[in-house]
């Protein structure tokens, strides 16, 4: 069993999270277990109340994991679009959906784990979900040619928003109830004609 003086403050955590993450990967919300988090870290269970002050800080730390490495996706998909302002739009709803779908389990936790709002939440995990929803900022003002505003602000949470329905319809099984074969497609239709509504 290790002992906290194995690891620094800051190694501790990153490892947590890191072993946090790979059980919520592999086994979903519902059967998420924090005492086989820390044994594979080689913790007791109450090393994480002591460095996350409970479960719920732990779950939002996982989730924020979860959070930077959609964001790396996003970022990576735009690195390797050389098309125009439509494209690079496209790109960001083909890996929305790509990203989900590789990591099943994690991504719905992000839905399933409902934050005790009692509780504060950290910086860097505010931090980690606002890099998300910036990158899509960017690109719809970008794609816009207009300056950021409340506006525009508004208008990317409600194509996040479009977006996820679909994704979360299609992984959950029901969208193909619809009888419908393209919700990535049928998505991106959607905020393409959200921002020509916009612009126009």
């Amino acid at each position: 069993m290790g002992r906290r003086s194995d690891h620094t403050p800051d190694e501790l955590h990153d490892l947590l999270v890191s072993r946090g993450h790979e059980v919520m990967a592999e086994r979903g919300f519902a059967k998420f277990s924090a005492r086989e988090a820390a044994r594979r870290a080689g913790y007791s269970v109450g090393t994480i109340y002591n460095v996350f002050g409970g479960l719920d800080g732990y779950l939002i730390a996982i989730n924020s994991h979860t959070f930077r490495k959609w964001s790396a996706c996003l970022q990576s998909a735009l690195a390797d679009e050389t098309g125009d302002g439509d494209a690079r739009i496209a790109a960001l709803v083909r890996a929305y959906f790509a990203f989900a779908d590789s990591n099943r389990n994690a991504w719905m936790a992000i839905y399933d784990h409902r934050i005790d709002r009692t509780n504060a939440v950290a910086k860097a995990d505010e931090t980690a979900r606002e890099e998300l929803t910036g990158i899509v900022d960017a690109e719809v003002t970008r794609w816009l040619g207009q300056p950021e505003d409340a506006s525009t602000r508004r208008l990317v949470r409600s194509l996040i928003a479009t977006v996820h329905g679909h994704c979360a319809l299609w992984l959950t099984g029901s969208y193909a109830l619809l009888q419908e074969e393209d919700p990535a497609g049928q998505a991106l239709a959607r905020v393409m004609e959200a921002l020509a509504a916009q612009r126009s």
